[in-house]
C-alpha cells in the first residue's frame, strides 16, 4: 500500500514535520512506499495504488493559508509558493473511500483558535474525500520556526501509528 504526503511549507517547518511523518510510515508498515510531495508538485488525480493520503500545512489567521497570507510570509523570508493546500483542495479529483489525515504546525499559542489541519479535512469531506479526518497539530516555536523540541519525534511516532493503523485496515 502506498502513501502519499502533500505539505505546504513556506518557512520548512511543515516540511521537516512531513519528513518526519514518512519516516515514521516507513518505520512503522514496511515495506510502505511514501512519496513526499510539495504542493505545487502534487498530483490532482490520487492513483488506485494509493491506501493513505496525508494533507499538511501551516496555520495562518486561523486556517489554512491564502495568496494574502503566503504574501506577507515572504516579506517575513518565507520561500514562495505557486499554490497552497487550499488552491490544490479545490482542484484535486475527489476519491471516495480513501482514508485521508491532515496535520498543520502552529505557533504554541495559549488559547489560540483555528487550525489548517481542520480546515483542511473539512474542505476535503465537502470536495467529496468522505474519509477525511482531522489528525495532529505540530508546534513551532516562532512564524518562521523551529519546529519545537521533541514535535518531531512525535510526528514520526504518529506516522507510526497510522501506518499501524492501515496495515490494519482500520484507517
Amino acid at each position: 500500500m502506498n502513501v502519499l504526503i502533500v505539505h505546504e511549507s513556506l518557512f520548512g517547518n511543515t516540511r521537516h514535520v512531513a519528513e518526519a511523518i514518512a519516516e515514521g510510515v516507513r518505520e512503522g508498515r514496511a515495506p510502505a512506499s511514501v512519496s513526499l510531495v510539495h504542493v505545487d508538485d502534487a498530483p490532482t488525480t490520487i492513483g488506485d495504488d494509493v491506501g493513505l493520503l496525508l494533507v499538511g500545512g501551516p496555520t495562518h489567521v486561523f486556517g489554512m493559508t491564502r495568496p494574502g497570507t503566503r504574501e506577507d510570509a515572504q516579506t517575513k523570508g518565507a520561500t514562495p509558493a505557486r499554490e497552497g493546500v487550499r488552491e490544490w483542495i479545490e482542484a484535486v479529483t475527489p476519491r471516495k473511500g480513501l482514508p485521508v489525515v491532515t496535520f498543520d504546525t502552529r505557533i504554541h499559542v495559549r488559547m489560540m483558535p483555528g487550525s489548517a489541519a481542520a480546515a483542511a479535512a473539512k474542505a476535503l469531506r465537502h470536495r467529496g474525500f468522505d474519509r477525511a479526518e482531522r489528525g495532529e497539530t505540530f508546534w513551532v516555536k516562532d512564524t518562521a520556526g523551529p519546529v519545537v523540541d521533541g514535535e518531531l519525534e512525535r510526528a514520526r511516532s504518529w506516522g507510526a501509528t497510522l501506518a499501524g493503523r492501515v496495515a490494519h485496515g482500520v484507517s
